[in-house]
C-alpha cells in the first residue's frame, strides 16, 4: 500500500534546520572558473546559493549512493533513488562577496503518486537564505524518490524537443567528466551518479554519468539574467529527462507570451532535459 504523508511523515513537515555559511572570495573564484563563460555579470554569480551549507556527514552516515542516509536530513521514503525534480527561486536582492549567509530549511510537503516508471515520492523543501538580516533568496526544491530500475526492462523514451523558433539568446556546450567533478566539489555533492560510471549505469540504470540538475538550472538562470539585464525576480525550473556526460547540448532562452522568458536545456537533435520560466528582473 502506498504510504500517506499524514500517516507516516507528519513529524517531518515544518521541521527546521538552520545552517550558516560564507560567500568567500575563494568560492566566488571557483564558481567563475567552473562555469565561465556562461555567467551573467554580477558581484556574486547567480545561483551561488546552491553551493552553500551542503550536507556534511561522516562516511558512516552515507547511503549506498553517497548521499546522507535517508532519515537523517530528509525523510526515509520507501524508495531508494533520489534526484532533483525541479523547484522555484524567488529573489529579493543580491548577495555580496563576504556575506555571512543563514539558511533556514524545512520540509513543506510529502506526496506520493504513480508515474510511467512506477511509484514516486515527492518531497518539497523550503530554503530561505538571509544575509545581514535581509532575506535574499527564498527557494523551494522538489525532490523525487523512485524505485530501482528493473533488470531487462526498457529504459524510458522521451520526445524530441519541439520547434520553438529562433531563441533570443543561446549557447552550446558539451559537459565532460571534469566539469561534473568540479561542480560536485563546489556543492559537496557525493551522489555517485555524477562520478562513478559503474554505479550510474549498473545500479541506477543511466546511460552514463549524469549532469547535475542545479548546474543546468544555473545555466538557465544566468542566461535569463543576460537577456533580462538582471537577476529574474522569479525563476521556476523542472527536470524533463536525464542529461549524461559528453552529449552536446543547447541552452536557450525564448520570449514567453506573458512577457517573461521560457528557457530550456536540450540535447542537440534530441529531447529537452530541463525547462524553466523567468520573470522580469528584481
Amino acid at each position: 500500500m502506498t504510504p500517506r504523508e499524514d500517516d507516516d511523515y507528519r513529524d517531518w513537515i515544518g521541521r527546521e534546520m538552520v545552517r550558516h555559511d560564507q560567500i568567500s572570495p575563494r568560492l566566488v573564484e571557483q564558481i567563475r572558473a567552473t562555469l565561465a563563460p556562461h555567467l551573467a555579470p554580477a558581484e556574486v554569480p547567480l545561483g551561488t546559493f546552491w553551493t552553500l551549507s551542503p550536507d556534511a556527514l561522516p562516511p558512516e552516515d552515507l547511503g549506498r549512493d553517497g548521499h546522507p542516509k535517508l532519515g537523517l536530513v530528509l525523510p526515509r521514503l520507501p524508495l531508494p533513488r533520489r534526484m532533483w525534480a525541479g523547484g522555484e527561486v524567488v529573489s529579493h536582492g543580491a548577495f555580496r562577496e563576504g556575506d555571512l549567509v543563514e539558511r533556514v530549511s524545512a520540509v513543506e510537503a510529502i506526496t506520493f503518486k504513480t508515474g510511467s516508471t512506477g511509484p514516486l515520492g515527492f518531497v518539497a523543501v523550503r530554503h530561505n537564505y538571509s544575509a545581514g538580516g535581509r532575506l535574499v533568496v527564498s527557494e523551494r526544491q522538489d525532490l523525487v524518490y523512485r524505485q530501482d530500475p528493473v533488470p531487462g526492462e526498457a529504459t524510458p523514451s522521451y520526445p524530441m524537443a519541439p520547434d520553438l523558433g529562433p531563441p533570443v539568446m543561446s549557447f552550446a556546450l558539451s559537459p565532460d567528466p571534469v566539469l561534473l567533478f568540479r561542480f560536485s566539489a563546489l556543492t559537496f555533492n557525493g551522489h555517485r551518479i555524477h562520478y562513478d560510471r559503474s554505479y550510474a549505469t549498473g545500479v541506477e540504470g543511466y546511460a552514463d554519468l549524469v549532469v547535475h540538475g542545479p548546474m543546468q538550472a544555473m545555466w538557465m538562470l544566468n542566461l535569463a539574467a543576460q537577456v533580462l539585464g538582471g537577476c529574474p525576480g522569479r525563476f521556476a525550473y523542472r527536470g524533463m529527462s536525464p542529461l549524461t556526460v559528453g552529449e552536446p547540448i543547447l541552452v536557450e532562452a525564448h520570449q514567453a507570451s506573458d512577457g517573461g522568458l521560457a528557457l530550456r536545456v536540450r540535447k542537440a537533435g534530441g529531447p529537452v532535459t530541463m525547462t524553466a520560466t523567468a520573470t522580469a528582473q528584481i
